[in-house]
């Protein structure tokens, strides 16, 4: 019995951080909403810190296709990112238009696109932290790196 509460007290701890782990870097969240006949709903919250973790698991080759695809981009991604953290809740871009409205701005920590139409709302959530990761992963495997 003392056993079987050790292992429970030992899963418990690992559940509690792992899950203070996951709180701590944020969730990447993509709420995309079509108001029409058929039109899509898709609701997705993904832990930040899974994001550059699964980049581990993927093959070696597909990996160094991204990076040679996004080459170019990528130093401007990864300063742009960079300057981003400097402005921890900052609002860039706001455009209305009729019935459109458009924000992009930066809020504790992560970048948050909103769209809103009357047809459709796209909303994206994404820390800082995690875009800079996944820049940096890609930078280490581009060609000449």
């Amino acid at each position: 019995m003392m056993l079987l509460a050790k292992a429970a007290l030992g899963l418990g701890g690992t559940l509690v951080l792992a899950g203070a782990y996951t709180m701590r870097e944020g969730v990447i969240r993509v709420d995309v909403d079509e108001f029409r006949s058929g039109g899509s709903h898709v609701h997705m919250w993904v832990p930040a810190a899974a994001v550059p973790m699964a980049m581990h698991f993927v093959p070696s080759k597909q990996r160094r296709c991204a990076s040679e695809a996004a080459r170019e981009a990528l130093p401007i991604l990864h300063a742009f990112v960079k300057e981003l953290k400097k402005y921890p809740d900052t609002q860039f871009v706001e455009i209305e238009d009729n019935d459109q409205h458009v924000r992009i701005r930066t809020h504790q920590g992560k970048l948050q696109i909103d769209v809103d139409a009357p047809d459709q709302k796209v909303h994206v959530l994404c820390p800082l932290s995690t875009i800079e990761d996944v820049t940096s992963q890609l930078e280490e495997r581009a060609p000449g790196a």
